[in-house]
């Protein structure tokens, strides 16, 4: 038996035996990115083969642990995409106006900055006192520190750059509060976001929401599990709501695509329709 079919064999009694003790599910997980991040944790810890990881991770939780948070690594950063953003301040905002409340959902949010970045939105549109806000991911860690909003004073101007690149019109320095070496953002922020562990493979439907955006994290699943999490999204998500993927996801193939109009293609912004009646198109 070659080396590669070995590997692929330890890799799969790996993910099942993480499956079976822990209840954290990352069979149908790109396997390409979990094998990559795999054997990135051997190397770290010095060990020589994907096979010598079951022991520790099968009776040592600490270990499994460590080996989540390399798992749950993401890239994000205040107002990334600038265009979404603008994008959601001139289609979405308008439309959100003209409901009582919002329920918001930001699923995968990391460290925080995407659910900061929408509370600030909210609020210089008017929409934050009305809004509750959700946002969850499995890393309890990522979510510490999101719930604590610290962040590198170093990144603030690649962080101000983006948001005057959605349109505002005020200063982001009104948003926190500096020291030498960080910015804790402001309270009133923090207050209106309730951060949770929520897993997106295997927990259930999040309320009836009006927004929901999840940004380059099915991206690492597989088209099985990424058709799960599109149809939980479904689920959650009241008629007429938005729903907000990353650049590099789409609606296009899955059984979903009919019930959703794009109203922004190049965003990958979507309405869902309101029972049988579709919506008129704004943007295709």
């Amino acid at each position: 038996m070659q080396e590669k079919e070995i590997e692929k064999i330890e890799r799969t009694l790996l993910l099942e035996a993480i499956f079976l003790r822990y209840g954290y599910d990352f069979r149908n997980y790109s396997q390409a990115t979990i094998s990559r991040r795999i054997k990135q944790f051997v190397a770290k810890n010095g060990m020589g083969s994907v096979g010598e990881l079951l022991p520790g991770i099968i009776r040592e939780p600490l270990f499994f642990h460590n080996l989540l948070l390399d798992f749950s690594i993401t890239v994000t950063e205040m107002f990334r995409d600038p265009s979404f953003y603008r994008a959601l301040r001139e289609e979405v905002i308008p439309l959100l106006r003209t409901y009582p409340f919002i329920k918001v959902w930001l699923a995968g949010c990391a460290t925080g900055e995407e659910a900061y970045s929408v509370a600030i939105l909210l609020k210089e549109e008017g929409l934050l006192e009305k809004a509750t806000m959700f946002a969850t991911d499995i890393n309890d860690e990522s979510l510490a520190g999101a719930k604590r909003g610290i962040y590198p004073l170093k990144q603030v101007r690649e962080y101000t750059g983006n948001y005057q690149d959605t349109g505002s019109v005020y200063s982001f320095s009104r948003y926190y509060h500096a020291d030498q070496n960080h910015i804790v953002m402001d309270r009133e922020l923090k207050n209106k976001i309730t951060f949770a562990n929520h897993n997106l493979v295997s927990d259930q439907v999040f309320g009836e929401m009006h927004l929901i955006l999840c940004r380059n994290v099915m991206i690492y699943f597989d088209k099985k599990l990424q058709e799960r999490v599109l149809n939980l999204f479904d689920q959650s998500l009241i008629r007429g709501g938005f729903l907000c993927l990353g650049g590099r996801e789409s609606l296009r193939f899955s059984s979903l695509s009919e019930k959703y109009e794009r109203l922004d293609s190049k965003n990958r912004i979507y309405r869902k329709y309101v029972a049988h009646n579709r919506l008129p198109q704004v943007r295709v």
